[in-house]
């Protein structure tokens, strides 16, 4: 038998044998029992008492619903097993949603104490943006503030959007599986149909101005793969951020300025940006956009003592992005649609987030954005 539970005098509830089965009978051994349930519930404790009052009810083994069903259900004549029958089924309903009920409105074992305010409180940990992302969203919101819409897509791509349709000519190296991640049996494919891991985000470009006609303002974020071996400066996999603007008139001067702006946003007013003329298939004429470099103040020196500023290789400049005029042949993929290369212009600009993100918090291994060690990632939270 049970241990009675805290504030009980008399012995627990046992469930005794009925030698009348008759309507009447049967609901005032019911009314007992539910009596019987309510007053143990009401004088509940905690602890070892809360699995006592469990087990006493609803033990498989000798629990009071198994005893109702061998004493009443088991021994009832014949003729009144059906009417005992369903009176058992709702009692036990009743009873487990009692019980239950019961366990809810008395504390487990140790939280029935007051609360001691003189212990520590309890601190809820809070996660961060992780660095790369962080960075990521700093410039893409300094584009939001420009205009700018958000634009995104698959990070698996065919080779007609990364390649194709971007002014990549068919032999170009980027086409080879030394450089670019293509998926598994792709052979039978046809070229432009072969399945691959983006190697830049300017898919999207040619995937927007297939649905939205000029003007058009894009920056678009996201993750790209390239067949690199990781090592402190490289990864199969990083983060880019780019940008389109296409409309009518826009020249060089427009590319500059945007630039130019946006770097001041990023890493101070002081900065100076510089252009150097560069190459990309998808753009005519193409720059490479360095900026006086914001760690030595562009004097390729740091410290009192002179010493050599490692992120310039000490000439005063970083290399930040890739930028140029949108190719007119690009415009003819999409001419359809409004980009008429006869009567619209644009600029396109691509930065590699991981890279600025190195140089803004002064680290030198990009492997450490990878490898997942919470001490290095706190310093960000």
């Amino acid at each position: 038998m049970k241990r009675p539970c805290r504030g009980e005098r008399n012995v627990a509830y046992t469930v005794p044998k009925l030698k009348d089965f008759s309507a009447a009978a049967l609901d005032k051994a019911v009314e007992k029992l539910l009596a019987a349930l309510e007053q143990e519930s009401g004088a509940l404790g905690n602890g070892d008492e809360r699995k006592a009052f469990r087990d006493h009810w609803l033990a498989r083994k000798d629990g009071i619903l198994t005893q109702i069903n061998e004493l009443w259900l088991k021994a009832a004549p014949k003729e009144a097993k059906r009417e005992v029958g369903q009176r058992v089924n709702k009692l036990k309903t009743e009873v487990e949603a009692k019980v239950e009920a019961a366990l809810k409105r008395t504390p487990a074992a140790g939280t029935e104490s007051a609360i001691d305010i003189s212990f520590p409180g309890i601190r809820r940990a809070i996660g961060a943006e992780h660095p790369i992302i962080r960075m990521q969203n700093e410039i893409v919101s300094v584009f939001k503030n420009l205009g700018y819409s958000v634009a995104e897509g698959p990070v698996i791509e065919t080779d007609y959007y990364n390649f194709e349709a971007l002014n990549f000519p068919p032999n170009h190296p980027a086409r080879d599986t030394q450089d670019t991640l293509f998926l598994a049996n792709q052979q039978s494919k046809a070229r432009r149909e072969q399945l691959l891991l983006r190697t830049h985000t300017s898919p999207v470009q040619i995937r927007t101005m297939e649905k939205m006609k000029p003007p058009l303002r894009i920056v678009i974020p996201g993750k790209v793969h390239r067949n690199d071996p990781p090592d402190a400066s490289h990864s199969p996999m990083f983060h880019q951020v780019e940008g389109l603007a296409v409309d009518t008139n826009i020249t060089f001067g427009d590319l500059k300025g945007t630039l130019d702006h946006a770097m001041k946003s990023l890493f101070g007013s002081d900065v100076k940006t510089s252009f150097r003329p560069s190459f990309f298939p998808f753009t005519e004429p193409s720059a490479e956009m360095f900026v006086s470099c914001f760690i030595c103040g562009g004097s390729g020196k740091r410290g009192s003592d002179n010493a050599p500023c490692r992120p310039c290789k000490q000439t005063g400049w970083i290399e930040i992005l890739g930028c140029g005029m949108v190719d007119p042949n690009v415009f003819e993929f999409v001419k359809h649609n409004g980009y008429d290369p006869e009567k619209v212009s644009g600029f396109a600009f691509g930065m590699g987030v991981d890279r600025i993100a190195m140089l803004k918090y002064g680290l030198d291994d990009l492997q450490l954005f990878f490898q997942g060690d919470v001490r290095f990632l706190e310093q960000f939270g």
